[in-house]
């Protein structure tokens, strides 16, 4: 199979690029892309430390595109653009935040057509606010409480079925007040009926977590997802880092630890390794070690940077699944951009950039994606084009005003709006919001 797979990579090298039959498809697949943005609220984003997962939806149903967004004190925004009217909507603030920044909104929608805004208020609980009426971000939104164990990091996504997942990390300590503190495993919370009833995890495996350890002899039981991705097949792509005290004892984040790759069945609940291998319904230390490593790293700091970093991205092609990662500099140099594939048997590790924050990707036909990046304290988005998962090219520059710290490409995207750009805020409090938010589209051709 491995030998076929390599033939078969081989001879697509010699084939034009094919466009993918998709919503996300990029019109342009030769990397000539020309971007336009739209700044849709100036000076108004905070802080966030949002992952790069469900920052929107385009709704074809009305022909509109929704986003969310961290403000002031972390409170939770969505907007709307009209694509008939090429119009964009004041901000609608539609929940609290309670001034911390890992308190960020993610954006769902329904079956039912609502939209559904999920936040973890740090290390206390799961919320959900949705929308008042379907297909509209319009009016005061409705709030509930889904779960009190000690959620952080939401992850939501909508099964082609309509199945609603929200993995989410918990911190135990403050269940039980004896774990140690880095022990903090993923869990997730599901619901079948658009977001009215919800089951956990525990309830629906009988397992005490989804991912995580409790034993390991560095203390690094900590589980950073960076980034997960559901896509077309129904299979749920996750990257993941480990963080914990370390030799020195039992402290939240000390260190960072390793790369690991896994993907989610939804319809079964179960994991499996890159090569195939059924993990069943809960991944533990040993499972991670002997079957979902990417890469081994070292328990330092370089340059005092926390390594390999909390944000990584995930993607496939042609099958074989590719991850995206970095760590700081031991000599205080530039980050080193890591771009790691799985080639059938084992997975290959490569440096192919270096200064770079990497911040989403985005598929842009079967062989090709799209990576967003950026520079500590510049402005600009830069893009690169990543091919059969292997071969790195600089693309194009997005121009923006100011710096920009996330970047989310919008759920089933129609351009003009197709990544949202979160402008970095000039200070870690979520008191301070002075960063832009900004739409990114492609220019259409015709």
């Amino acid at each position: 199979m491995a030998r076929l797979l390599r033939g078969v990579m081989s001879a697509v090298l010699l084939l034009p690029l094919v466009a993918v039959s998709s919503a996300n498809a990029t019109a342009d697949v030769q990397g000539n892309a020309k971007f336009t943005v739209t700044t849709t609220a100036s000076s108004v984003a905070a802080r966030s430390d949002r992952r790069p997962v469900a920052g929107g939806v385009y709704d074809k149903k009305v022909n509109k595109t929704f986003i969310s967004w961290a403000g002031q004190y972390e409170d939770s925004y969505v907007q709307t653009y009209d694509h008939r009217k090429s119009t964009w909507s004041a901000p609608n603030r539609i929940a609290d935040g309670a001034n911390d920044t890992h308190n960020y909104p993610t954006m769902v929608q329904a079956r039912d057509g609502h939209l559904l805004i999920f936040r973890g208020m740090h290390n206390v609980e799961l919320r959900m606010s949705r929308s008042p009426q379907p297909n509209s971000a319009d009016g005061v939104w409705e709030e509930t409480l889904l779960s009190k164990n000690a959620a952080t990091y939401p992850m939501p996504f909508v099964t082609r079925d309509g199945t609603i997942y929200v993995f989410y990390r918990e911190t135990t300590r403050d269940l039980d007040g004896t774990t140690p503190t880095d022990t903090r495993p993923m869990l997730y919370v599901v619901s079948k009926d658009n977001g009215k009833t919800w089951k956990t995890s525990t309830e629906l495996t009988g397992d005490r977590f989804a991912i995580g350890s409790t034993a390991r002899a560095d203390n690094m039981n900590e589980i950073y997802i960076g980034q997960l991705r559901l896509q077309d097949d129904g299979r749920v792509l996750i990257a993941y880092t480990l963080a914990g005290g370390g030799p020195e004892g039992n402290k939240h984040d000390r260190y960072h630890r390793n790369m690991y790759y896994t993907w989610f069945n939804p319809q079964n609940r179960h994991f499996y390794s890159a090569s195939g291998k059924d993990l069943g319904t809960q991944i533990d230390d040993a499972d991670q070690e002997k079957y979902l490593k990417i890469a081994e790293t070292p328990l330092t700091l370089p340059n005092n940077v926390k390594s390999p970093d909390y944000i990584q991205q995930v993607g496939s092609t042609l099958g074989q699944p590719f991850v995206l990662w970095f760590m700081g500099d031991e000599a205080g140099g530039p980050l080193h951009n890591f771009l790691s594939v799985w080639n059938g048997r084992k997975w290959e590790t490569k440096e192919v950039a270096r200064g770079l924050r990497t911040r989403e990707v985005e598929q842009v036909d079967l062989f090709t994606w799209r990576v967003y990046a950026t520079e500590d304290g510049k402005p600009n988005v830069n893009t690169y084009l990543v091919r059969l998962g292997r071969f790195w090219s600089p693309e194009t520059v997005i121009p923006t005003a100011k710096p920009v710290q996330r970047v989310e490409v919008v759920e089933n995207f129609r351009d003009p709006a197709r990544a949202i750009f979160s402008g970095a805020s000039s200070d870690r409090d979520a008191a301070i919001a002075d960063g832009d938010i900004s739409v990114a589209g492609v220019k259409s051709r015709w």
